[in-house]
């Protein structure tokens, strides 16, 4: 059942998920691009009105200009030719002078040259009431009043390129507000990209490992919770009642290798009997015929024994990785397994050489004997009749070399790579009347393993197939093997008396 508290922060699915990532990933860009709109807008509109109003200040600044001229000239002409109709104009023109300078003064307060030209209005007012010789004598008032109205001319330029300049101030600071806000919602954008990248990413990742840890064999030290859409939370659920599954499966196959064992062990320990007494002759004496026969029944039980014990073998090792080392001599050890396959090598016909040097060694002994007692057993069963068997043994520093050898048909290529897989059985035949396990060699690797070594298959310059187990030191200290070796001598020559190899 899927947890509620895993619910509590995510939505039911992935689909779900993936679009909240896309609309709560394009909020901020989408706020950025509102945001930048209304600051266009804002510049558009601000510009448009600053526009209007310098081309009608402009104007009004020119048509003050234009009046003052024209009142001037209605004055001048008046006092030449005293027409009643020139003051008219020139009252007209007055009156639509003062209406734009007030404006004008809205515009730009405190302007002294409007304050000027305020004050010369009144006097101006007071010239259709003159007469034309007061007029004349008045006349020099234009001068100062065209340069006050110039004056406020240029101030009212002034006023519009302030006015632009602020203008272009106002949108530089725009663009730069834009820019930080662009930055900061792009980066906002990013950081939920990583997050909902991570939310998607990490249950995916979760069901990695945990598919990773039913590949290897391993349990999780505790069981955790697939936290993220509904679908990988089923999914990291399945793999969960898989996993129980496996052992489940991984337990009947245990206790069917042990019940299998079992029967089989107890038949064959009566055929093993039955042919020990025909042989010992307890129920008669045997002719050599028939003691052949025997004698090829008890070898078949042997081998059958052998095939069941590495199969009892394997299924050990596959749950008991640790090692338990010893101290013990490799020379004594190699001969020993040796001797246990001396009649298969008798009938063989191989030529043995094994290395007599002493070497002392901390492993573990039992491994390391079932490592020997597998590769020889391989070369006897697949080695040339009447051929040669070496068993070499050296070390270089912390490290223990031990090669076996034989002559006979090499490993084809294609095996090599598979060469050590459990029930893997290659294309080379194997001599003799019981077929092979295919576990020997997988097993031998596992005793290696399990001791932090390597079993390998290598190229040898004079025999056909050479396997070499390497395997390090494991004790505090590493022994002098040259003083340690005078103690086994004694032992090692006496066997090679008793038995010439």
């Amino acid at each position: 059942m899927t947890s509620q508290v895993s619910r509590r922060w995510r939505p039911r699915s992935l689909l779900q998920l993936v679009l909240l990532a896309f609309l709560v990933v394009m909020l901020p860009i989408a706020v950025l691009m509102f945001q930048a709109g209304q600051a266009l807008s804002e510049l558009s509109y601000l510009a448009d009105i600053s526009a209007r109003q310098a081309v009608e200040q402009t104007r009004r600044a020119r048509a003050l200009s234009n009046l003052a001229l024209e009142m001037e000239r209605s004055a001048r002409q008046y006092a030449v030719v005293e027409q009643p109709g020139l003051m008219e104009i020139y009252a007209s023109k007055l009156e639509e002078y003062t209406a734009l300078l007030e404006a004008q003064d809205r515009l730009l307060p405190d302007n002294p040259d409007i304050a000027a030209l305020t004050e010369q209005i009144q006097t101006l007012e007071a010239l259709p009431t003159m007469t034309a010789e007061e007029i004349s004598e008045n006349l020099d008032a234009f001068v100062s009043f065209g340069e006050h109205t110039s004056a406020v001319r240029e101030a009212t330029n002034r006023y519009i390129d302030n006015r632009i300049e602020g203008i272009s101030a106002q949108a530089e600071e725009v663009q730069h507000r834009l820019w930080l806000q662009t930055a900061a919602l792009v980066s906002a954008s990013l950081a939920l990209m990583l997050l909902f990248t991570w939310l998607i990413i990490r249950p995916i990742r979760q069901i990695e490992r945990r598919i990773l840890t039913l590949g290897s064999g391993r349990e999780p030290a505790a069981s955790y919770l697939i936290q993220g859409p509904a679908e990988l939370v089923n999914l990291g659920e399945r793999l969960d009642w898989l996993s129980v599954r496996l052992n489940e499966l991984e337990a009947q196959k245990q206790q069917f290798l042990r019940h299998m064992s079992h029967e089989l062990k107890t038949p064959l320990a009566s055929i093993r009997e039955g042919t020990g007494l025909l042989s010992d002759g307890i129920v008669g004496q045997l002719t050599p015929r028939q003691l052949e026969i025997v004698e090829l029944i008890d070898t078949s039980g042997l081998e059958l024994q052998r095939l069941i014990e590495q199969l009892l073998d394997y299924n050990l090792l596959q749950h008991n990785q640790t090692a338990d080392s010893e101290c013990f001599n490799v020379a004594a050890l190699i001969q020993e397994v040796l001797n246990k396959h001396q009649l298969a090598l008798d009938k063989k016909g191989m030529q043995v050489s094994i290395s007599r040097q002493p070497i002392e060694w901390m492993a573990d002994r039992d491994r390391t004997a079932r490592v020997l007692d597998n590769l020889i057993s391989n070369a006897i069963a697949y080695g040339e009749d009447a051929g040669r068997l070496e068993v070499r043994a050296r070390h270089h520093g912390p490290t223990l070399i031990i090669e076996v050898a034989n002559s006979g048909e090499p490993i084809d290529s294609a095996d090599r790579e598979r060469l050590f897989e459990a029930f893997y059985q290659g294309r080379a035949r194997r001599k003799g009347p019981i077929k092979g396990s295919g576990i020997g060699l997988s097993v031998a690797a596992d005793c290696a393993r399990a001791q932090q070594g390597q079993l390998a298959l290598v190229d040898d310059d004079e025999l056909a197939v050479c396997f070499r187990l390497t395997l390090p030191w494991n004790g505090d200290g590493i022994l002098d093997n040259d003083k340690q070796a005078q103690h086994s001598m004694l032992k090692l020559d006496s066997d090679a008396r008793n038995r010439q190899v």
